[in-house]
Formats: C-alpha cells, structure tokens, sequence
C-alpha cells in the first residue's frame, strides 16, 4: 500500500480554534436564518415566531427540514434565488417519483469546490497529480462535484464517469493515475478485475463514498488496488460530496464546519445526542446561496468528535455511517443494518466481500437470506462447511436465523459506476402476486 501524508488546501481555516470557528459558525447561521425569512416563503412560514438564534445552542429550537420538504416543493420552491441567478442545477435520481431539486450559484460552485479541494489533500494527493474520476456526471452531483475540486486543489482530472468497466481499466493502465474516486463497491469490482491483469502501482489514494462500507471492506480495497482508502461524505441536498472527508490519517471524517453546522440527534425523538453517541445527522448549511438548508435530517446514522485530528484540524470529525435510520430492516422484531451483516462476513477467510441480502415474506414472517460467494465450489463439501459457519456467526451477531447461500464466484450483483444496493426487498412483490 502507498504511503501518504495529509495536506492542507486553506490551512488557515483548516485549523482555525474552536472558539474563532464557533463564532464565524454563530454569524453565519443568523445570515442564513435571515435568507430563509426574506426569500424562501414556505420557511418563512415555518420560521414565524421563532427568535432569531443568540447562540448555536439556540439551532434546537427550529424545526428539521425533510427529504418530503423538498419533493412537496418540487421543482424550486425551497430556493432563495431567482433562477436567472442559478449557475447550475442538480437532481437526485429520481427512481421513486418526482427528483429532489438542489441549485447553485456562481458563489455556491467555488464554496463546494474548496470543500472538495480541501477533501483531496487532506486524504494525500498532491497538486499536478491526475484523479482517474468514475464517478457518475450529469445530474448525479458526484462527477462534477469532485471535478471542480479537484481543478481547485491543482489536480488534473480524467472525465471517466462510471460504467464501461473495460474502458475503465484501459485508462488506469495506459494513464498510469495517482489517484482514484468511485463507489467503494466499484472499486472492488476494479480491484477484482484487475488483480486478474496483474499489478497496478501507479494509484496511491482512492476517495470512496457514496454508500456505506465497512472497515474490512477497506482492507480489500486497499490490498486490491494497493491505494490508501479514505471515506468522503456529502449528499446532493446539502451541496454534493465534500462535506466531510477523512484524512490520509483515516481517524474520522473531517465536516468542513465553516460551511455546514453539524448536529447528532435521536433517531425517534429528534433530541439532541452528546459527542460519541449514535444518532442521526443533522445538517445546516452556513454559506450556500440558492439552496439553503436549515436543521436537514439525512437520515444517515453516525457520531462526531470535536477533538482535534492527529494532523492539526480542528473541524469536527464524524464517524463512517453506520446505518440509516429509513434503511433499517426489521425482520421479526429485530433491527437489522445491512453494514452489520458486511462486518460480520468479512471478518469470515474465504468469503468474498460481494453480498445480497433477499428479504422475503413467508405466511406472516419476514425472512432473511444472505447470497456470498466462494472460491469453493457450489454444493461442495467445503462451500456447505463455510454456509454453516456464516450462519452461526450471523445468529449470534443479529439475534435471528438467517438462510445463507455460498455461491461461485461472480454470482453476486457487482456495481458498474454507480451505487449499489445490497438489499432485494421481494415482500411486496410476494403479496402482489398473491402470497399472504
């Protein structure tokens, strides 16, 4: 694995002490606070009678805006700006109704490439090195938001996007790139495929995010394409990836605090959490335009530090997601995370780090199959030995039985670009088709 040291891109603002930090923090929310009253009439609404905040403790007294908000205000309802004044819009996908909306002046574009810049050479890669970029452009933010980022922070971009695998890897071969972002399941379908051409020695740092991954799926990244793999968060609602970003240290992600006010709260009854404890994200934004968010409930579960990072940033620092609140499955009475089941089976020698869970309703009871694959053959001595121990290991880390099927190799779904999701949910699909 290459080694590589955290950078800095603002140094200045990167380590700013808390108290100056908090303070700037403090101005901006009022600001913000300010815009929604003036220019956005649905939170005007809401905001009527609520003193304007004299402290950041103040934030808990307004009320969390929710992905429902955006998609009821669909297309540009929840905007602060005209929109002869936006320099770009982008949507989520869309696959359930109408796309959630997000915009961007000219001014939000050059904060959201900082953030990123930031993001890059805190996870190690140097000014003039080249990003081979598979994340997906267009509407999607991820593309164009680690382009522009990149560009800030002085490093050349190759446009790949996602899909076209064999493309993909002819690049990474003939253009002998430092540095790689995509989903952390593509770069295993990369690492995978290419460890079958030999080895690749150019990469040194993969920025990976998107989706959930474990730590175990780190370690196979990292052994599959001898890069340094550090998690960037963002989501499209709040401005894109670069909200927060590990350092090439990878002891948490680093929230880009100036920009975004970061809170934990209880999942059920939205009461804030203390640092250390595993609530739901909670995000404000400070500086952004067109699309201001107040109090945005992701739904994504984690917790935050404000220690300072071993590299000398001050921002806080948020663990990887563990889960999301909306994503959870409850089979049987039991909450069950898809990471949880991940941890679980990577720490098993001999199982792949591709997985699908099938959720199916028999009778009344919702049941749980998990597909892994094997180097050992199907319905072999071996392969039936290895579905056994999953088994025992997934009862007692969840509590439940679980059906376990150990398939050959490449059976499992694999991620070409995008995200990917682990879970097939068949439950409604049986009850359509008349299963009770």
């Amino acid at each position: 694995m290459a080694s590589v040291i955290p950078g800095f891109h603002d140094e200045r603002i990167e380590t700013m002490p808390r108290s100056e930090l908090e303070a700037l923090q403090l101005e901006r929310l009022q600001r913000t606070i300010s815009s929604l009253r003036a220019n956005v009439p649905v939170m005007a609404e809401r905001l009527e009678g609520l003193p304007d905040p004299v402290s950041l403790d103040d934030l808990t007294s307004f009320p969390f805006l929710r992905k429902p908000d955006l998609r009821d205000n669909y297309p540009f309802g929840l905007f602060a700006v005209e929109r002869d004044q936006l320099a770009r819009v982008h949507a989520s996908s869309g696959t359930t109704g109408k796309p959630t909306v997000v915009g961007y002046t000219k001014d939000d574009l050059t904060i959201w490439a900082e953030c990123v810049a930031r993001c890059l050479r805190g996870a190690g890669v140097e000014p003039g090195w080249m990003l081979h970029n598979a994340y997906g452009y267009g509407l999607f933010t991820g593309g164009l938001g680690l382009h522009d980022g990149a560009e800030a922070a002085g490093i050349n971009v190759v446009p790949v996007s996602g899909g076209n695998t064999e493309r993909q890897l002819m690049l990474l071969e003939d253009f002998a790139p430092e540095a790689i972002c995509c989903t952390p399941s593509y770069a295993l379908t990369l690492a995978e495929l290419l460890g079958e051409r030999g080895p690749t020695s150019s990469l040194k740092v993969g920025i990976l995010g998107a989706e959930p991954w474990t730590n175990e799926m780190r370690t196979s990244i990292e052994a599959g394409l001898g890069v340094v793999a550090v998690n960037i968060y963002g989501l499209s609602e709040v401005i894109g990836p670069g909200v927060s970003c590990e350092t090439a240290d990878r002891d948490g992600l680093v929230i880009m605090e100036d920009h975004f006010l970061p809170e934990i709260v209880h999942p059920e009854t939205g009461a804030p959490l203390p640092d250390g404890e595993i609530g739901v994200l909670v995000l404000t934004s400070l500086t952004k335009q067109a699309f201001p968010v107040l109090r945005y409930w992701t739904g994504d579960l984690c917790s935050i530090t404000r220690e300072p990072a071993p590299c000398g940033r001050t921002h806080a620092r948020m663990s990887s997601i563990v889960g999301r609140s909306d994503d959870m499955l409850v089979i049987r009475g039991v909450n069950v995370y898809p990471s949880n089941i991940e941890h679980t089976l990577l720490q098993v020698e001999g199982v792949s780090p591709h997985f699908q869970l099938v959720v199916e309703r028999e009778g009344t009871l919702d049941t749980l199959a998990v597909r892994v694959e094997s180097e050992h053959p199907a319905n072999s001595s071996a392969a039936t030995a290895l579905g056994q121990d999953i088994t025992a290991r997934l009862h007692s880390a969840l509590g439940i039985s679980v059906t376990v099927s150990v398939e050959a190799a490449g059976s499992v779904p694999r991620s070409e670009g995008g995200k990917l999701s682990r879970t097939l949910d068949r439950r409604n699909t049986n009850q359509n088709r008349g299963t009770s």
